[in-house]
């Protein structure tokens, strides 16, 4: 929460730059996404919890309870990975049958999914966004990208959904290594895990994304946010 509260501070010092606030769940902590709604100011800020298929059964009432309860006008439903250490109960619930249990409950809900662009090969990931859409999901975040030619093809068959490209500095070699062995990523030759390449390659997708109709989102992750985004150019 302590963390929490930091960022949160430091976003709303960036003014209108940014105006939603997304926030993960994530397995090893005791508070929830969503319960987050709380503490976000919802008449400046859209807010957008994740929520982790494998966590509620698909015939259960408690997802629908949740956004009731919490009057969630956006949610974004990814398959999430089984609890470390099996401590906490999972299910074997598809990403896409939540989906579409959920759009059939709440039909004016906006109702976000995940894309991947280096877990598969990019017609098999094209094909699952599609069952997605196909199933509810109207819009799309995408796992961070750090080259500008495979944004370009994404966002070709993007077209016609909100689709929000990710953007996650990298500025340390154990960084990089990580998300080379853990999500697959491959980076352009060119790329430098340092404050320079990463500020040049945010401002250009910024650019490149408002030209496209597509929307960004930051994921920063162990980085100094003052000295990043003072470098950004939000639109």
């Amino acid at each position: 929460m302590e963390a929490f509260d930091t960022q949160y501070a430091f976003v709303q010092k960036l003014d209108d730059g940014i105006n939603i606030i997304n926030v993960p769940d994530i397995q090893r902590f005791e508070t929830r996404s969503w319960e987050l709604a709380t503490r976000i100011d919802r008449s400046k800020f859209r807010f957008i919890p994740h929520f982790r298929a494998i966590d509620f059964k698909i015939d259960g009432g408690e997802l629908f309870r949740i956004i009731e309860d919490y009057r969630l006008d956006s949610v974004l439903l990814v398959s999430g990975d089984p609890p470390e250490g099996l401590k906490r109960a999972y299910y074997n619930t598809d990403v896409v049958d939540l989906i579409r249990v959920v759009r059939r409950r709440f039909p004016t809900l906006n109702i976000y999914a995940g894309f991947d662009p280096h877990r598969q090969g990019l017609q098999d990931e094209c094909d699952y966004t599609q069952r997605k859409a196909d199933a509810g999901a109207t819009g799309f975040f995408s796992q961070p990208f750090y080259d500008h030619r495979l944004i370009e093809i994404y966002a070709e068959h993007m077209r016609g959904l909100e689709t929000f490209i990710g953007i996650s500095p990298i500025t340390t070699q154990a960084s990089m290594n990580y998300w080379e062995v853990k999500n697959k990523v491959k980076f352009p030759k060119g790329f430098r895990p340092d404050y320079d390449w990463n500020v040049e390659f945010a401002n250009s997708v910024i650019v490149a994304a408002a030209t496209a109709g597509l929307n960004v989102y930051f994921m920063p992750i162990r980085i100094d946010l003052e000295r990043y985004f003072q470098r950004i150019n939000l639109i």
